[in-house]
């Protein structure tokens, strides 16, 4: 079927249930309708929890060393889709509707979850097959990080030794701006006068007074993307894991 069509990758059949009944078929369909939307996807770089996105929300970034497929029951499963559903639905709840990371990523998990369901996989040999590649603090392939990764998830889920790294390796990164390499370090600074403040609050025997990286300018996955698990409610391979 043409790429042009309604829904180019699911079955071109009439439904046999009202089309707002729970479907299979029609998260199909409405999942090919986003990927129709999709304006760049990159696999070139190495993104922590596995996928990300820019910061305009035009590129949807997948770790270059995740496979594109696994094998399921005999089947191949290819899993690029599932991971674009997932980013371009936290994108767009973060931009658009202005929620929290940790919020708009458990709803986008939830969708993900159920368009792997809907292909007859299990979340379980989804999310244990994801958890091999996952990439986070002290990973010697997170080399080369894209200039125009968006930071909100990783500034919000407070992933302070993840930041610490990614800054290391931004600047080495070919094309990284100035601004991006900034940014990382007000994120850092900002996580470490945190911590400075919780450790003295604990030394003295009095409860962390909420100190705040939040009011520094910004952030990240999981997955999606729990630390390292874009959930439980948070990123993959620490906030990917759904526990349902």
């Amino acid at each position: 079927m043409p790429l042009n069509s309604c829904h180019p990758d699911a079955p071109h059949i009439k439904l046999k249930a009202p089309d707002w009944y729970v479907s299979a078929l029609m998260l199909d369909r409405a999942l090919d309708a986003i990927l129709r939307r999709l304006k760049k996807l990159d696999r070139e770089h190495d993104i922590p929890y596995l996928a990300g996105y820019s910061q305009d929300g035009k590129t949807i970034y997948i770790d270059r060393h995740l496979p594109k497929s696994f094998t399921f029951r005999g089947r191949t499963v290819e899993v690029d889709r599932f991971l674009i559903l997932h980013e371009e639905v936290e994108k767009t709840l973060i931009d658009q509707l202005g929620l929290h990371y940790l919020h708009a990523h458990q709803i986008a998990t939830r969708a993900e979850e159920a368009a792997v369901n809907a292909e007859r996989v299990t979340w379980k040999a989804y999310d244990r097959f994801m958890q091999k590649y996952v990439k986070s603090i002290g990973d010697e392939r997170l080399v080369k990080v894209p200039a125009d990764l968006d930071l909100k998830p990783y500034r919000d889920y407070h992933d302070y030794d993840l930041m610490q790294r990614m800054v290391q390796h931004i600047d080495h990164a070919p094309g990284a701006s100035a601004k991006l390499r900034e940014e990382l370090k007000e994120y850092a600074a900002a996580f470490r006068e945190e911590h400075r403040l919780e450790q003295r609050h604990a030394s003295a025997g009095k409860p962390a007074a909420g100190a705040t990286a939040a009011g520094a300018k910004g952030g990240k996955r999981a997955t999606a993307k729990t630390p390292a698990s874009k959930p439980a409610a948070a990123v993959r391979g620490q906030p990917r894991t759904s526990t349902s």
